[in-house]
């Protein structure tokens, strides 16, 4: 691999094994910005092979991803149990046998929005331990013509019976969401909030989302059925497919040449400035205009 020895000390040992003295090494879990900068990444997603050497196992390979993102990048967060597969339970067992367990018209959403210029990026509790088959099942879902835009896949780097523990028996799983993506908006600009809308199907997802900063009226919660609410509101009628249908409305174009332009305040862009007032409903039924007094 390229990379092997990059993020290790195999190349450090090389030499010291010669001389008979071992350098000391500090371990980390993530690369350096001069590290990052060597790999020369390109825009989107890098590949990434890590080798490790075993005298019991051999040769193990380990293929990840490195995703490079535009300082003005609009994300769209999205849950997997439960939001992409109907149930959080029955979505871990029924695609390993066969089934498609999806929601409907969650493929063409996400497509949609993705090709609207906004980035997905997927963020589940489930144990790291599940990175493989998770990122599989994303890539494996099709419905008609349409399949799951790629995306970042963040897991919880707890082991599996923890990340059980933590979501079915102390139903909390918040702790992990709202931890990884404070993280994440980090990376950022302390200016610019890069999350703009956010997918769940808990409570527990809506608080993280809220405490991440993404706009409660950008908060979408799906239940079993296909139902879909906004943070703090009741189910309606709305669904994917409808959602699907206003795209274009929820989900404004975001021009290629505006993510190099200074950010905009949410209430100056174009679609929010020149959308039409909605009427205001007095408390004796009537109903005012907008734009009289």
């Amino acid at each position: 691999s390229a990379t092997e020895g990059f993020f290790s000390s195999d190349g450090l040992e090389g030499q010291s094994s010669r001389r008979k003295v071992r350098r000391p090494v500090r371990k980390a879990v993530r690369p350096s910005g001069l590290q990052l900068e060597m790999l020369q990444l390109r825009q989107g997603a890098n590949s990434i092979t890590y080798t490790v050497h075993s005298s019991l196992q051999g040769t193990q390979v380990l293929t990840a991803s490195i995703f490079l993102l535009s300082q003005k990048t609009k994300l769209v967060v999205s849950d997997v149990d439960g939001t992409i597969t109907k149930s959080d339970v029955l979505g871990h067992i029924y695609p390993r046998v066969g089934v498609d367990w999806s929601q409907a018209d969650v493929c063409a959403l996400q497509s949609s929005i993705a090709k609207n210029g906004y980035q997905i990026l997927y963020l589940t509790a489930r144990g790291i331990g599940m990175a493989h088959t998770t990122r599989e099942y994303l890539a494996s879902i099709k419905q008609g013509e349409s399949t799951l835009p790629e995306g970042p896949c963040i897991l919880s780097p707890s082991r599996l019976i923890e990340s059980l523990t933590r979501e079915v028996i102390r139903r909390n799983p918040e702790e992990f969401k709202i931890a990884a993506l404070q993280e994440i908006r980090a990376l950022w600009p302390p200016d610019y909030n890069p999350f703009y809308a956010g997918f769940g199907n808990q409570p527990s997802d809506e608080m993280a989302y809220v405490a991440a900063g993404i706009p409660e009226s950008r908060i979408l919660v799906i239940n079993p059925t296909g139902e879909i609410r906004r943070a703090g509101t009741t189910y309606c009628w709305g669904s994917y497919g409808r959602i699907l249908e206003l795209v274009h409305e929820v989900f404004p174009l975001v021009e290629s040449d505006a993510l190099s332009e200074e950010p905009v305040e949410e209430e100056f862009t174009t679609y929010l400035f020149w959308r039409p007032s909605f009427p205001t409903l007095l408390a004796d039924g009537s109903i005012e205009s907008p734009g009289t007094t």
